[in-house]
């Protein structure tokens, strides 16, 4: 009991580093080959965070090649970019703010970025596999 009450504090310091993500990098990069320097693991994490904006774009080109001849929605498709866009970006320098400075920094927020890249990715991928007759779904069959 004595050993759980010292670690108590530890774990309620540990647990918001735990939860925010700044632990996680170390998770993902098991993923990354190379020397494990931070150099190279935030290399890693870049090259992800390329590959992950990279479907997104593919995701948006098609919704876009559906919507040619409807110029409103591909207009709402493209604020909608521009505004996802923004929330990432003020998202994930609020995540990574923690690590601001650090050499860690480009990796926890590389890694925030390409999360949130795979979850827009998935919304945009339900969008162009909506059965006929969706009237949730924006885009049209292909």
């Amino acid at each position: 009991m004595t050993m759980l009450r010292r670690a108590g504090p530890l774990i309620a310091l540990s647990l918001p580093l735990v939860l925010s993500g700044v632990l996680a990098p170390a998770v993902a990069a098991q993923d990354c080959p190379g020397d494990g320097t931070q150099l190279a693991l935030n290399e890693c994490a870049a090259k992800a965070l390329a590959a992950a904006d990279a479907a997104l774009e593919e995701r948006v080109a098609a919704i876009h090649a559906r919507l040619a001849d409807q110029p409103e929605r591909a207009d709402k498709l493209r604020a909608a970019q521009a505004a996802w866009t923004a929330y990432r970006e003020a998202e994930c320098g609020f995540a990574a703010s923690g690590v601001e400075g650090g050499s860690i920094y480009p990796l926890v927020a590389a890694e925030c970025q390409a999360a949130l890249a795979r979850t827009r990715t998935e919304a945009l991928d339900r969008y162009l596999h909506c059965e006929e007759g969706d009237t949730t779904c924006p885009v049209p069959p292909a």
